[in-house]
Formats: structure tokens, C-alpha cells, sequence
């Protein structure tokens, strides 16, 4: 009789396992837990570090960089054959799209 009880024993105990789950599960979304004001608040305190540590990066990198993007003025004038292709303000095209209109179709070949 041991034997039996143990066997069945088993079975219950995953059957009550899986009720309790469940009526867990449906109070839980009957009765969710309102949020945490300190959890809104660690966000706020959070994005604000973000920003801080965002500014001091932007600021290290101009305070780097800054002098390379000052013109100087003595070479702002165009070498003998003008100011580079990537500064020029518009851009090179080949002389066959100037216009935007569409091509005409090409003629048909007999055979």
C-alpha cells in the first residue's frame, strides 16, 4: 500500500503544483502592484547622469578638436586649380544628365 501511495503521491503534487500556479497567475493580473514612484525616479536620475556624462564628451572632443575645424586665413584662398572636388559647392556630373527629363526610347531593331 506504500508502494501505491507513493506512486500517486507524485501525480497530486504536480496537478496542485500546476492549480497553484495558475490561480497565482490569475491574481496577479486581477490584482497587479501599483508602480514603484522610486523606480520613475531612478530613471529621472539616471537620464540626467546620461546627459551630464553626454555634455563632458561633447565638450572634451571640441576642446580636442576644435582648432581643426578653425580656417585659418591665409589658406582660404583656391590653389591654381580651384578648391577641391569634395568642397566644391556643386557637385560634378557628367555632361550627359544635365537634364532630368527622360531619354527617348530606343529604336527598334529589324532582324
Amino acid at each position: 500500500m506504500g508502494d501505491v501511495l507513493l506512486a500517486l503521491s507524485i501525480p497530486v503534487l504536480v496537478f496542485g503544483g500546476g492549480i497553484y500556479a495558475a490561480c497565482d497567475c490569475w491574481w496577479r493580473r486581477r490584482h497587479p502592484a501599483p508602480p514603484s514612484p522610486y523606480t520613475h525616479r531612478a530613471a529621472r536620475l539616471a537620464e540626467q547622469d546620461m546627459l551630464l556624462l553626454a555634455r563632458e564628451i561633447v565638450d572634451d572632443a571640441y576642446a580636442a578638436l576644435g582648432p581643426l575645424y578653425d580656417a585659418p586665413a591665409a589658406s582660404s584662398a583656391p590653389g591654381p586649380d580651384g578648391p577641391p572636388a569634395a568642397l566644391s559647392s556643386r557637385p560634378s556630373r557628367p555632361a550627359s544628365t544635365l537634364d532630368r527629363a527622360p531619354s527617348p526610347p530606343a529604336a527598334v531593331q529589324k532582324p
